[in-house]
């Protein structure tokens, strides 16, 4: 059995990937405690498992980033605004 593509993982939306990354957590926790009862068959799984996860993890990472990049680049590109009007009068000296 060949190790997941990461292509499967980018398809998945926001609520799906972390959902996802719960079950294959939840699962890895049960062939752990398989291993500890002598009853797992199978130990390439962990191998298999803990990449899937890396590759949700990865990819979930990745989104945060690129989120909190155009959140800083929409905040950036608008002026910033000022509550202060602007001196309309002239400033009068005691000279006068």
């Amino acid at each position: 059995m060949p190790l997941p593509k990461i292509e499967e993982v980018r398809k998945l939306n926001d609520q799906e990937l972390a959902e996802a990354i719960v079950a294959a957590k939840r699962e890895l926790f049960e062939l752990r405690l398989q291993k500890a009862t002598q009853r797992l068959e199978k130990n390439h799984q962990f191998k298999h498992l803990r990449h899937r996860i890396s590759q949700m993890m990865t990819v979930e990472r990745e989104r945060q980033i690129a989120a909190a990049k155009a959140a800083e680049e929409a905040s950036t590109d608008t002026p910033p605004t000022t509550d202060q009007q602007p001196d309309t009068q002239p400033e009068t000296t005691e000279e006068e």
